[in-house]
Parts: C-alpha cells; structure tokens; sequence
C-alpha cells in the first residue's frame, strides 16, 4: 500500500515552499487554522436537522462542498503534524488503543457517553 499520507505531506511542503508560506506555518497558527476550517467544514451543517444529515451530505452539490471543507481540515492537519514532528498514523493507532481501553465494546455498545469506571 503506497504511504498516501507521505505523498500528500511532500506535495504540501512543496506548494508551501513555492509560495514561501513556512514563516506563517508554526505550530500555535496551524492549530489555529484546523479550528477555523474545521468550523467552515461545521457551518455547512449549520441547521441540519441530525436525522436529515446523512440525506444531505449525499447531495452531489452539498457533498461536495463538504468533501473540500474536510480537504481543508485535512490539509491543515497534516501541515500541523508535519511542522510538529507528529507522526499523525502512529498517533492515530495509539489513540485507537486508548479509546478501545476507555471504552470497552462489552460497556460501550450503542451507549453515547463514557462507561463507568471499574
């Protein structure tokens, strides 16, 4: 499987270098930048009911208005990570662990807050 993540973070250090963006790229505005696009990507929804959400993100226009908003988020995650030295798979694997600890599937299931301590 090709390292997708590490094809992507090549081509953003190269667009950013081309425009010679590092000097604004430190960690403290890039986490400010996943915030903020993660809220354009939140002001789609904006007074969707919950239940109509999955019908109108499969909207083609809606879909792909939400497809880039999430590109954003993303491309600034991974700015973040990259400026950071976050290795955002491996981080992403031992947050999976944790939460498969903090939230047994036996106490979990179909639940929507945390389970008790044991």
């Amino acid at each position: 499987m090709p390292d997708r993540l590490g094809e992507l973070t090549e081509r953003l250090r190269e667009f950013v270098a081309e425009r010679e963006w590092q000097q604004f790229h430190d960690p403290k505005n890039l986490a400010m930048a996943i915030a903020s696009e993660a809220g354009e990507l939140l002001a789609e929804y904006r007074w969707i009911p919950s239940g109509e959400s999955d019908r109108w993100t499969a909207d083609p226009e809606n879909h792909r208005r939400v497809a880039l908003e999430a590109a954003d988020v993303g491309i600034s995650l991974l700015l973040f990570c990259d400026r950071a030295g976050v290795d955002l798979a491996g981080a992403m694997i031992e947050k999976i662990e944790i939460n498969r600890q903090n939230y047994p599937a036996e106490s979990s299931r179909g639940r929507h807050t945390r389970p008790p301590s044991e």
